[in-house]
């Protein structure tokens, strides 16, 4: 018998290949010790719905669709650049923030002085703004660090928030974290004139041992010109492909430093923002199955002219995902509704793709596809209600409520 059996539900499986977002209409979907464990058209049951289930709820034809996933964020930071936006306002560009000691060494200094708790109370609250719009999973990086110890401290923070919803003390009932070491995110001002050492301390030391305690999902890099050079980033990739880690990069944000093949090279999960990827790096991205992920905060926050090339990214048939890419400096995005209308308003995406960016591309952008991502038996069953009358209605309305419950492993609070 199914623990829980939902009906008079509109479904939007996500799943390629079907109808638009593999929508079934009058559905239904049940659930069996936190996992999909029948989705179909109601009047496909196999029996008597009370004969097939414990726990029987009416949807009351709002629309389910897979928990969100933010597969991009820095949601573990102390302080803010609240001051930074005002200066970007005022003229100042990125990199002449950056040059002058401010954007990621501002954040790092805070967040050097702050221990994990003071971490974790800081990151809840961001956490808590997107479990409130349907987000389930999500993907954290450090880098605000830049030392071994308060890297370490990030980290934990993370593992820490994922403990913390599970006890429902954010009262949301539960949320994934994937955890990311971007090492390669900024060079210390005390390496300031010893590049090569540092890229050794964190390729040999820090990584590794960050590793070794089971804090490291994936791994990330800044590959930029005001970040990390390419020859300095495969020598990350090396590490990190040694130990087993997967691989992400921030990829071609600010000019066209070839990451985007680089990280296709060593098979990447994705490649993120995109705006100057080259011809030859989307080959490689198609070629690799490296995941583009749109970052339309940051996009908008530092009035960048040069989009993604999506119809590019079309052609080649690599999967595009969306995330909030939340983080203190350049994308202070805590919506990820509002992130799929800006993909769509800003790079053109359809709210088909923006919520499949969400969904079952944001899932392969994490390496979770075979579990999370889209709506079919076996797989997870983090699950998220709508009031909305149609999908594209996600992708439509900008800062509407209209979440009205989600489920984490099938168990569903309200959304309050």
């Amino acid at each position: 018998m199914w623990d829980t059996l939902w009906l008079n539900a509109n479904v939007a499986t996500m799943v390629a290949g079907r109808a638009p977002y593999g929508a079934i209409r009058n559905g239904a979907l049940s659930v069996k010790d936190g996992r999909i464990a029948w989705v179909g058209p109601r009047e496909d049951l196999p029996g008597d719905p009370k004969a097939l289930a414990a726990d029987i709820r009416y949807a009351d034809a709002e629309w389910i669709t897979p928990g969100l996933i933010d597969c991009h964020t820095h949601l573990v930071f102390a302080g803010n650049r609240a001051r930074e936006f005002e200066l970007r306002l005022n003229g100042a560009s990125y990199e002449d923030i950056a040059r002058a000691g401010g954007g990621i060494l501002s954040t790092v200094k805070a967040t050097r002085g702050a221990s994990v708790e003071a971490l974790v109370d800081a990151s809840a609250p961001r956490l808590k703004a997107l479990m409130r719009q349907g987000v389930t999973t999500v993907e954290i990086k450090s880098g605000y660090g830049l030392d071994l110890e308060t890297e370490r401290r990030m980290l934990r923070a993370a593992r820490a928030l994922e403990k913390v919803s599970r006890l429902d003390e954010l009262g949301e009932h539960g949320v994934r974290v994937r955890t990311t070491f971007l090492g390669l995110h900024a060079l210390p001002p005390d390496y300031k004139d010893r590049r090569e050492d540092y890229v050794a301390l964190v390729c040999e030391e820090m990584l590794p041992a960050l590793a070794q305690e089971g804090l490291v999902d994936a791994v990330d890099a800044f590959c930029e010109t005001i970040g990390f050079t390419p020859a300095e980033t495969e020598r990350y990739f090396e590490s990190a492909q040694a130990l087993g880690l997967p691989i992400k990069l921030h990829a071609e944000q600010l000019s066209d430093q070839g990451g985007a093949a680089l990280a296709a090279r060593y098979k990447a999960l994705s490649a993120d923002h995109l705006e100057h990827l080259s011809d030859a790096g989307i080959a490689a991205m198609a070629q690799a199955g490296t995941i583009a992920v749109l970052l339309p905060g940051a996009f908008y926050a530092l009035r960048e002219t040069k989009p993604p090339p999506v119809e590019e990214l079309r052609a080649a048939g690599v999967p595009i995902a969306v995330a909030t890419d939340c983080n203190p400096g350049t994308s202070p995005l805590a919506s990820p509704l509002l992130a799929m209308n800006l993909a769509c308003t800003l790079f053109r995406l359809t709210p088909e793709e923006a919520l499949a960016g969400m969904t079952r591309n944001a899932a392969l952008a994490l390496g979770l596809g075979h579990e999370i991502g889209t709506l079919e038996a076996g797989k997870a069953a983090d699950l998220a209600f709508w009031r909305i009358d149609e999908p594209a209605e996600l992708a439509y309305w900008m800062g509407a409520d209209l979440l009205e419950d989600r489920a984490f492993a099938g168990r569903t609070a309200w959304a309050s």
